[in-house]
């Protein structure tokens, strides 16, 4: 996707052959990071999936004059219903565990039944990292954004269940931007979605970029 242009790719602590960072963290430490990493060639344009996308948008609100213009696609910003309450039985077991009546590999063995397939695929401190990112919250950033100039778009596809894309369309609306959906694509950056998110990347590079 970044083919041709004068871009880096960079691996999250603990994605790809990033270590995991040493203790829990949430997008505010990753956005700290990714600030020190691009403070050098900023303002930059960014542009983030999933994960990442939460990491950004901590980022583009905090430290505007880093960021030039922002992409996102497939990032889980606002939850349209509430989280359902875990079943009795595994609440029980939270209980006894923290007792120590239950076994920690018992309680790993009964999240992992619970869990998402990245929060499956997580090993270590990177279970935490999942947990506490999916339970935070981006009003406030959303809003800062939508009261900034920042040129944003929201890229996402038609059936992305990571990441729903009706809650995409309310973060954009919330933040202010452009929703674009991509027709019979889902939560990973493949195929036509890939393409379209590269299309409004060009987009905006092409619109920001500063004069000679």
């Amino acid at each position: 996707m970044l083919s041709g242009l004068d871009a880096v790719s960079i691996h999250l602590p603990g994605h790809g052959p990033a270590p995991a960072p040493d203790e829990v963290w949430g997008s505010e430490q990753y956005a700290e990071l990714v600030a020190e990493a691009i403070a050098a060639f900023a303002p930059v344009v960014i542009v983030a999936h999933s994960f990442g996308g939460r990491v950004a948008v901590r980022l583009a609100a905090a430290r505007p004059e880093l960021v030039r213009g922002l992409v996102l696609t497939g990032v889980p910003l606002v939850r349209l219903t509430a989280a359902a309450a875990p079943p009795l039985g595994y609440r029980l077991a939270r209980w006894a565990n923290r007792r120590g009546l239950l076994s920690d590999a018992r309680m790993d063995a009964l999240r992992d039944q619970r869990g998402s397939s990245d929060y499956r695929a997580a090993q270590g401190v990177m279970r935490g990292v999942l947990v506490r990112l999916v339970n935070e919250t981006y009003d406030d950033e959303l809003a800062a954004l939508a009261a900034s100039t920042l040129p944003m778009s929201f890229v996402w596809g038609e059936h992305d269940t990571a990441a729903p894309t009706d809650a995409g369309r309310v973060a954009a609306e919330r933040a202010g931007a452009p929703f674009r959906v991509v027709p019979g694509e889902r939560h990973l950056l493949e195929g036509d979605l890939q393409l379209a998110v590269r299309e409004e990347l060009l987009a905006m590079i092409a619109t920001t970029e500063e004069p000679v």
